[in-house]
């Protein structure tokens, strides 16, 4: 055993100097989410559900926008391992134009959802003050989507702490937002829910500004915004952003349809359980972005690792980032356990949201090894461009078995909110298997044939 920590203790390190500026990124985005969550809690059941309503219909296409953004890291961190320097900043020229258009697309679409809502089957109180928020969470997409092309060039080289800095700042902006617009102070009107919307929305107006102006004035980067005036907008350069970046949008998006789809199952139920629920979820999210942070330096290392066909370095990355990541959701399970009825009063002193929501985390700790494991495959995966089989594992996963499993627990074996939960667990369990089983399948065959494209 020692041993063998000592053959890992390098890769433990590199890969965790990569994570945890994305882990404090993504912690900055689960803090806003406690934020929000505490902030408009305190206003009643009504604006948290309202909140959580909106906000879930929203993450849709949000999730889907993120994905396509994804593909670049991968494309970039090959490219940097073999010094393609002039091939990075056409990338990264091609993806800020892809990027944003992307952006004004999914807000039109979400926009053009709106009349819909009201046929999802929520309260209607709840979906009247949800929309003033959904409408600012979509015009934010054009932002988030323009930040996503820079974030993503720069992890592909391996700088994953410029984005941590200004998520944070961006971050500090949204909660003293939060505070100015939720309650009405420094003069301005009391908005509520809307508020913590606008309040998200300037953050996110923010955020690439920030990232502009660092790529300006930074001398390490600096000389790709040289580059990239040396090249052009190509359909084929679209193509291939598309090409990675598609199935990866596709898989997130099945997943994230999931719990939106079970979110607005559990608002069948009433305010208390879509609180509860957003209690939970915001919870669940806080050790699911541990995840995602070792997740994305798992698909750095293995991008740079697959770019020079380094086979055993790939493995040791792979390998290393599924011990960390094993470690942090046996920890984060054994929480919510043992504090399931001190954490949702950080929200809300309703009791009956408490109670129920204490109930939901126990299926929240029974899925987070699992969880772990299909995040951190997911992340390999993308590092070795084995982005097309996620879909189907997607789609097998939380649409054919997740959400009927849900459904059958939660009405007519009678569950409830729980069975809901329950669904969940049989999902990301059978994405755990079978995503791990393929990051497996594709290195032996890496290894055997010297490595192709797999894409």
């Amino acid at each position: 055993m020692t041993h063998k920590f000592s053959i890992y203790r390098p890769h433990y390190g590199s890969l965790l100097r990569l994570a945890a500026p994305v882990v404090l990124s993504q912690l900055g985005q689960v803090v806003v989410q406690f934020a929000d969550s505490a902030m408009v809690g305190r206003l009643g059941a009504l604006p948290l559900a309202a909140t959580a309503f909106g906000g879930s219909v929203a993450f849709v296409l949000f999730i889907f926008g993120i994905g396509i953004s994804l593909g670049l890291t991968p494309i970039i961190g090959a490219l940097y391992a073999r010094g393609e320097r002039r091939e990075m900043a056409a990338n990264l020229r091609n993806a800020v134009v892809l990027y944003t258009l992307m952006g004004v697309i999914i807000t039109a679409l979400q926009l053009a959802f709106v009349p819909l809502m009201y046929r999802l089957g929520q309260p209607v109180e709840v979906v009247d003050m949800a929309l003033p928020y959904y409408r600012y969470m979509a015009w934010g997409m054009i932002p988030v989507m323009l930040y996503g092309a820079f974030k993503q060039f720069l992890e592909g080289v391996g700088n994953t702490t410029t984005a941590m800095v200004i998520v944070i700042v961006c971050n500090a902006l949204n909660i003293f937002l939060n505070w100015v617009f939720i309650y009405g102070n420094l003069g301005a009107p009391e908005m509520g829910a809307a508020g913590a919307g606008l309040a998200t929305f300037v953050s996110r107006v923010g955020m690439p500004i920030l990232m502009i102006g660092y790529f300006a004035v930074s001398r390490s980067v600096r000389p790709y915004i040289a580059l990239m005036r040396q090249t052009r907008l190509q359909w084929r350069r679209f193509g291939h952003l598309l090409k990675i970046g598609m199935p990866i949008a596709t898989q997130m998006t099945l997943e994230s349809s999931a719990f939106v789809l079970s979110g607005i199952m559990i608002g069948w139920f009433g305010t208390v359980a879509i609180a509860a629920n957003q209690i939970t979820t915001t919870l669940s999210n806080a050790a699911f972005m541990i995840c995602i942070g070792i997740s994305s330096a798992a698909t750095i290392r293995v991008s740079h690792a697959y770019g020079v066909r380094h086979w055993d370095e790939l493995r040791m990355s792979a390998n290393s980032a599924y011990h960390i990541g094993l470690c942090w959701n046996l920890f984060a399970a054994t929480m919510f356990i043992v504090l399931r009825h001190q954490l949702p009063r950080i929200f809300t002193p309703d009791e009956a949201v408490v109670e129920l929501t204490s109930a939901l985390l126990i299926f929240s700790a029974m899925f987070q090894v699992v969880d772990c494991i299909q995040a951190i495959s997911i992340g390999i995966l993308r590092g070795m461009k084995d982005v097309n089989a996620t879909m189907g594992i997607a789609f097998l996963s939380y649409i054919v078995v997740n959400l009927p499993i849900g459904y059958l627990f939660a009405f007519p074996l009678g569950m409830g909110p729980e069975g809901v939960w329950l669904g969940y667990v049989f999902g990301l369990g059978l994405a755990a298997l079978l995503l791990n089983r393929r990051y497996r399948h594709s290195l032996q065959r890496l290894s055997k044939s010297g490595g192709p494209e797999i894409l």
